[in-house]
């Protein structure tokens, strides 16, 4: 069985999707008899094989400087790698223009098409200017939103989101073909072990005393990072010197961080952080997670970072709820750079420890990417027998195989 992943949203330096896939292709290599196809946008076209893991990359423009995504747009490329490498099964991760030539792709190969919906961008970019428009051009708008989202996901044969909120978020909009399947975490490399906190403190500097928050993503709209700066501005105005602040990430709001940074050197920054096991040093390095966003479909950095014994605060209401095991009570009741200041203050009376190694604990328990992607081709071979039933597709064996041995 080759499966197929198509995405824009991934460069040198993203993260939770590019970690899924990843983390999908070593449980591919390590746990399947499987063959794997990725596509991805770069600067060159080129395809690098290794094992059963094919990689095939696809000149395109650059649309972020910052993050360096880059947008796809020679489709005619895309299908003749589609069809030189004949998948069994295509999984887009992009609700633009691939999603609906994978879905054209799919029909002439008499193959079935799912559709990941990794990002609520419907929900982060048309609220935002709904409320530039007006009250009745936003609504206008965010209809036409909706009938987008639920023209595109009911063409694939299953839409598969992160997230149960967020599944009940597309069911409402008319999505009808959802299903839920959590992201995880690799609970040996995001550990609380070793116990390396003060050590990762003292290399950047970082007072003893100081109660040290994390940020790890996107500098984004959509990631509410302007929020953040705003809150840690206010909390070095009440509470001079009692916090550090460490962001590992860039993107299009890198200027509001860099001011941020010369104004206040209790502040550090790092644009990436490419190996594993370096960002779990510095989760483990902090007191607290900060999470600004409020339209996150699932939160896989709050997983890692309680995977490594640090809780997580953000704003209550966003759809990653599921992925925060445990105490929320105290996070932020309002989506304001006040509230968040005010709850991160407050969280100095939490035991923080304690709410860590719970949490690491129920993370060891329910989300291994093991269980994850046992789920996930499960779901691929029910998709693929009745896409058998009603197109005459052939379902493949080995497929069949490992879904019936995960249930």
């Amino acid at each position: 069985m080759k499966i197929c992943d198509l995405t824009q949203f991934y460069s040198p330096f993203s993260g939770g999707v590019k970690r899924y896939l990843h983390e999908k292709i070593a449980y591919i290599q390590h746990a399947t008899e499987h063959e794997h196809l990725l596509i991805i946008p770069e600067a060159k076209t080129k395809c690098v094989s290794q094992a059963r893991s094919t990689v095939c990359s696809i000149k395109s423009p650059l649309v972020s400087r910052a993050g360096r995504y880059r947008v796809l747009l020679n489709l005619r490329a895309l299908e003749r790698v589609l069809k030189r490498e004949q998948p069994d099964l295509i999984e887009s991760g992009d609700p633009y223009q691939i999603g609906w030539r994978a879905i054209r792709v799919g029909k002439k190969l008499n193959v079935p098409v799912i559709g990941f919906y990794h990002s609520h961008f419907a929900e982060a970019h048309v609220r935002g200017a709904a409320r530039v428009l007006g009250r009745k051009a936003g609504e206008r708008l965010m209809d036409f939103a909706q009938r987008y989202v639920r023209k595109l996901y009911n063409s694939f044969a299953a839409t598969v989101v992160p997230s149960e909120p967020l599944g009940r978020v597309l069911r409402a909009w008319g999505v009808n073909n959802v299903r839920v399947v959590s992201l995880g975490v690799d609970t040996d490399t995001f550990s609380s072990e070793p116990d390396d906190r003060f050590a990762t403190r003292a290399r950047l500097g970082i007072a003893g005393s100081r109660r040290v928050l994390l940020y790890v993503g996107r500098l984004s709209k959509e990631k509410n990072t302007t929020l953040l700066c705003r809150a840690f501005e206010i909390l070095e105005g009440t509470a001079p010197g009692q916090f550090h602040l460490i962001v590992i990430g860039d993107g299009a709001q890198r200027r509001q961080m860099q001011e941020l940074r010369t104004r206040n050197p209790n502040v550090s920054w790092r644009r990436y952080c490419a190996q594993p096991a370096e960002l779990a040093r510095f989760y483990r390095a902090a007191d607290l997670f900060v999470h600004p966003g409020t339209q996150e479909t699932f939160g896989l950095v709050a997983l890692e970072s309680q995977a490594c014994g640090t809780p997580v605060i953000g704003i209550r209401g966003s759809c990653m709820d599921e992925a925060i095991l445990h105490d929320q009570s105290w996070w932020a009741a309002e989506e304001t750079p006040e509230s968040l200041a005010q709850a991160i203050a407050d969280s100095c009376k939490v035991d923080s420890r304690s709410l860590g190694n719970a949490a690491r604990h129920a993370v060891c328990e329910k989300f291994s990417w093991n269980r994850v992607f046992e789920r996930l081709f499960y779901i691929y071979e029910e998709v693929c027998s009745k896409y058998q039933e009603e197109n005459g597709s052939p379902a493949h064996p080995s497929l069949q195989h490992s879904a019936l041995s995960a249930q």
